[in-house]
């Protein structure tokens, strides 16, 4: 029997999928649990329709990361820090701290989970900082640290 899962079930297939099982199956586990609704005609239009709507939205979401990055990488965020002996930082810059002159820079909104910065940086110097924007899409930020005068 064919049947539309609405909920991600191991072993069988994930939510939206349509997937062909046995009809016992079906009819005493998998209808009466509301994990699955058979697959009529009208069913199966309306999770086309709705894979056609994730898809572009998918696809919108890339297209405005995309853009994003090419702003985040057009030019390198200046931080400043105090500095000890032999050019070491007081403290350290994080990810968040780069996240926020990041969201200063650009006015709008980066989250600091997507700040891929393995170590905090405790140098003076110029870093490369990879940013993950999205599944797809990762833009590379230049993190210049200079001495605060």
């Amino acid at each position: 029997m064919k049947v539309i899962l609405t909920q991600d079930i191991k072993g069988t297939g994930k939510a939206g999928e349509v997937k062909d099982v046995a009809d016992g199956y079906a009819r005493n586990f998998l209808i009466p649990r509301k994990l699955a609704v058979v697959a009529t005609a009208g069913a199966l239009k309306g999770v086309e329709q709705r894979q056609t709507a994730e898809s572009k939205r998918v696809a919108s979401e890339e297209t405005v990361a995309r853009a994003l990055a090419d702003r985040i990488g057009a030019e390198p965020v200046v931080m400043t820090a105090k500095v000890g002996d032999q050019g070491r930082l007081y403290g350290s810059i994080t990810s968040g701290d780069i996240a926020e002159a990041l969201t200063r820079r650009l006015h709008e909104p980066i989250d600091k989970r997507r700040i891929e910065l393995p170590d905090p940086i405790r140098q003076l110097g110029s870093f490369e900082v990879p940013i993950r924007l999205h599944r797809n899409v990762s833009a590379t930020l230049t993190v210049d640290v200079r001495a605060e005068a």
